[in-house]
């Protein structure tokens, strides 16, 4: 992983490139923080380590101008003269931690530890929209509650796009608030079973299996025997399309509480409400004010089958925003959610051309990795088999490019928060 030491001290920048000599790190050591910036524009890192008072830029400066330039970055802050007010304001442009010099090396290593792992495994959006007006949301949500009691395997059953790894997620900020999580496509597991760097990276956190109905045969035996290894060190989960089977051994092991996720049509209380939170977290990414749904476009949505669930409302709701600058949506012209045949690409920031070239190539790949998938529905099998990549390759594309494997269908690019 990339990491962004920026310190002026030249002693000190060197301890701390020394300390993270052999570790997981790759280290980019700067004094100037313009030297940084330029870093970011040529390449992302993972992580920024910065000091407070820089030649030319506050910490604080560079911070907010990081962030802006990317939005995930996770950042330490350090100095030996904040003020309250700064550390504070640290936190609030989106700081992880506050190193008071000197500080120890341990420590230091410590939380860089913490942020590989967060890095690696994102915990979930805590405020991800969660609507259980319906009976069968009531049931489940009591279900999950539960099982946050417990550390037992959860197999979540249902169909394709029904929102089984919505569910995961939901019991891990039940469970573990703030810990790593990590989503392993199953069909991407091979004779080698799970990469034990990443299980390694989410102890004290959960894992979720997604699409064990596509796991190789190949594969059980050594998901097997890394179940058994890993013991208590994190929660597992899995989902599993209805009507799919799994062998005795991996039943036994994943199957100790199974959860049924029910279909977007048993759950229709839950329709409109449902539409306007996804609605007003979409919006929210977008920086703009959510457009309400005029009674035309609801009656347009509760007259629907649904066949996709909940995948398949996201992507209209998506796909209407996209087009709509207004702040109503009377109607949904197009509920087939077909997808457009032009790219509708962000304008880059501005930089110099190849920067801007290499942000608008990432953007057209996002978008058209997220297509294939969508019009694969959700299959990663079938894909990666239409875009000539093996599910290993497919799997590493989506990751490359910010795309959660559970919303790996949905053919609309997501901001970063």
């Amino acid at each position: 992983m990339d990491l962004l030491l920026v310190e002026d001290k030249d002693s000190f920048r060197r301890l701390l490139t020394q300390a993270l000599e052999g570790s997981a790190w790759t280290v980019r050591a700067v004094a100037d923080p313009q030297e940084a910036l330029r870093a970011l524009e040529a390449a992302p890192s993972h992580v920024l380590v910065s000091d407070l008072r820089l030649p030319g830029m506050s910490g604080l400066e560079l911070i907010r101008r990081a962030r802006q330039l990317h939005p995930t970055l996770r950042v330490i802050l350090m100095s030996a003269f904040a003020e309250p007010r700064d550390i504070v304001e640290a936190m609030r442009l989106g700081a992880e931690d506050f190193l008071p010099k000197p500080f120890d090396l341990e420590v230091f290593l410590a939380l860089l530890d913490r942020l590989r792992a967060l890095v690696g495994a994102p915990p979930p959006d805590p405020a991800e929209p969660w609507v259980a007006h319906s009976t069968a949301m009531q049931v489940l949500d009591q279900a999950l509650r539960r099982a946050a009691g417990t550390d037992l395997p959860v197999l979540f059953l249902g169909e394709r796009g029904a929102g089984k790894g919505r569910c995961a997620r939901r019991l891990h900020t039940l469970r573990h608030p703030g810990a790593p999580y990590l989503t392993l496509a199953a069909a991407t597991l091979g004779p080698e079973g799970p990469d034990p760097a990443l299980l390694q990276l989410i102890q004290g956190g959960s894992l979720y299996l997604a699409g064990l109905e596509h796991l190789a045969p190949e594969a059980v035996a050594p998901l097997v025997r890394a179940i058994d290894a890993a013991g208590a060190g994190f929660s597992w989960m899995a989902g599993l399309e209805a009507g799919g089977v799994l062998p005795t051994d991996l039943a036994q092991r994943l199957g100790a509480l199974e959860l049924r996720v029910p279909p977007l049509r048993e759950r229709r209380e839950d329709l409109l409400a449902l539409a306007k939170a996804l609605l007003e977290r979409s919006a929210r990414l977008e920086g703009r004010p959510a457009p309400w749904l005029e009674r035309p476009a609801e009656r347009q949505l509760l007259d629907r089958a649904w066949p996709g669930n909940v995948r398949e409302l996201e992507a209209l709701l998506s796909r209407t925003l996209g087009q709509s600058d207004g702040l109503a949506i009377r109607t949904f012209p197009d509920l087939a959610l077909g997808c457009s045949e032009l790219l509708n690409l962000p304008w880059p920031e501005p930089g110099s051309l190849e920067a801007m070239v290499r942000a608008a190539s990432r953007a057209a790949e996002t978008q058209l990795l997220r297509r294939a998938l969508a019009q694969a529905g959700g299959d990663l099998p079938r894909a990666a088999e239409a875009l000539g990549l093996t599910v290993r390759s497919l799997a590493q594309r989506l990751r490359d490019q910010g795309i959660p494997l559970e919303d790996r269908d949905s053919p609309f690019p997501r901001k970063a928060p």
